[in-house]
C-alpha cells in the first residue's frame, strides 16, 4: 500500500515537473519571437509603409481613388507599427508590463490598437468596392470611383471607428495583472464582436466586392474585344481597362489574399476564447493560450508588413515609380528614361470601329 502511494506521488511529481518544464519552454519560445520576429516586422513595416506612401504620392497616381485607399492604409499602418506593435514586443518580448499595470495606458493602448487596425483594414476593404464600381458597364456605378468620394470616405471611415471603439476607453481595465476587457457578459460580447469585426465581416466583403469586380472585368472583355482596325487615324484599339487600372486589381487582389490567409487565425482563436471564458484552465493551458494568442497577432502585423513587398511584387507601374524616387530623391542623379505605362491610344466603340471599316470597303 506506502508502495503504491510512493509511486503515485513520484508520478505526479513527474506530471508537475513536466508541465513547468513545458511552460518554461513555452514562455521562452514565446520570448523570443517577440523579441526577434516582432523586431524584424517592426523594421521591415516601417520602411515598407514609409516607401509605400511615399511611392502612392507620385503624380502618377494622384487621379486614382484606389491608390488614395492604399496609401491612406499604409499611413495607418505606420501608427500600428509604432504603437501597438511596439508595446506587444515591449510586453512580450522585454518583459516591460506598462500595459498591464498602468491603468490610463491600458485604456489608451488598446484604444488606438483597434482604431488604427480597424481604419487600416476597412481602406483596402473600400478600395475593393471602388474597384467594382470602377469596373462596372453602368456609367452612374462608375461616377462612384472618384477622388472626391474616396477622400470623404477615407475621412469618415477614421471617424466612424473612433467612435465605435470609444466603448475600450471605458471598458477595459486591468485584472488579475492583465489588461482586457472586463469579465461577465462584456467579455464575452467584445469577444465575439472582434470576431466578426476583424475576421468574419471584413472576408465576407472582400470576397463578395472581388467576385463582383472579376465578373465586371470578364464582361468587359468579352462585350469589347481588344481589336486593331486600319482606318483613317491610324491604329485604334477597343479596351476599357488601362493597365494602371489592371495592375490596381492585381495589387488588390494579392492584398486580400494576404489578408485572408494572415488575419483569419485570430478571430477564430477569438471565438474559442469567447466559448471558453468560463472554463477553469490549467496553468500549461493558459500558457499554450497565451502563446497562441500572441502568435495570432503576430500574424496580423506581419500581414501589413508584407504590404510593400506585395505592391512592389504585383505593379511595374508601383516599382518604376519606386526606382524613380531613389533616383531622384535618395541618390540625386537624373530620372530613368522609362516607357510610360499608358501609351495613349484613342479608344472608339466597336460599333464605331465597324462603321468606318464598312465606309473603307466602299469607298475601295
Amino acid at each position: 500500500m506506502n508502495n503504491t502511494t510512493i509511486n503515485s506521488t513520484n508520478i505526479e511529481i513527474d506530471t508537475n515537473n513536466n508541465q513547468i518544464y513545458l511552460i518554461g519552454l513555452i514562455n521562452y519560445l514565446n520570448k523570443t519571437i517577440s523579441q526577434f520576429g516582432l523586431g524584424i516586422i517592426w523594421i521591415v513595416g516601417n520602411i515598407g509603409s514609409i516607401f509605400t506612401c511615399i511611392v502612392f504620392s507620385q503624380p502618377a497616381f494622384h487621379k486614382s481613388p484606389c491608390a488614395m485607399y492604399f496609401f491612406a492604409s499604409s499611413f495607418s499602418q505606420f501608427f500600428v507599427f509604432n504603437f501597438a506593435l511596439l508595446t506587444r514586443m515591449l510586453q512580450f518580448g522585454y518583459n516591460i508590463q506598462i500595459v498591464n499595470t498602468v491603468f490610463w495606458f491600458c485604456k489608451i493602448r488598446y484604444y488606438l490598437f483597434y482604431v488604427f487596425v480597424a481604419v487600416s483594414r476597412y481602406n483596402i476593404i473600400l478600395a475593393s468596392i471602388d474597384r467594382y464600381f470602377a469596373s462596372s458597364r453602368e456609367a452612374l456605378r462608375r461616377q462612384w470611383s472618384s477622388p472626391k468620394i474616396a477622400l470623404r470616405l477615407i475621412i469618415g471611415n477614421v471617424l466612424l471607428w473612433i467612435i465605435i471603439y470609444s466603448q475600450v476607453l471605458i471598458f477595459y481595465d486591468i485584472h488579475n495583472g492583465s489588461c482586457s476587457p472586463q469579465p461577465g457578459s462584456y467579455g464575452t460580447f467584445f469577444s465575439i464582436y472582434i470576431s466578426i469585426d476583424s475576421g468574419i465581416l471584413p472576408l465576407s466583403i472582400m470576397l463578395i466586392f472581388g467576385l463582383l469586380t472579376v465578373n465586371n472585368v470578364r464582361q468587359n472583355k468579352r462585350l469589347i474585344k481588344p481589336s486593331i482596325a486600319n482606318i483613317y487615324d491610324g491604329p485604334v484599339r477597343v479596351s476599357r481597362v488601362s493597365k494602371k487600372d489592371t495592375q490596381l486589381y492585381r495589387m488588390l487582389a494579392n492584398q486580400i489574399l494576404l489578408f485572408i490567409v494572415l488575419n483569419i487565425f485570430n478571430p477564430c482563436y477569438l471565438l474559442y476564447q469567447a466559448s471558453t471564458i468560463y472554463t477553469l484552465k490549467s496553468p500549461l493551458r493558459r500558457a499554450v493560450e497565451l502563446f497562441i494568442n500572441n502568435a495570432s497577432y503576430i500574424l496580423i502585423y506581419l500581414g501589413f508588413a508584407l504590404t510593400f513587398t506585395n505592391f512592389i511584387v504585383s505593379s511595374g507601374m508601383f516599382r518604376r515609380e519606386f526606382q524613380q524616387f531613389i533616383q531622384t530623391k535618395i541618390l540625386r542623379r537624373p530620372p530613368l528614361n522609362i516607357t510610360p505605362v499608358e501609351t495613349p491610344v484613342r479608344s472608339v466603340s466597336t460599333s464605331d470601329a465597324r462603321n468606318r471599316n464598312n465606309l473603307n470597303k466602299e469607298k475601295l
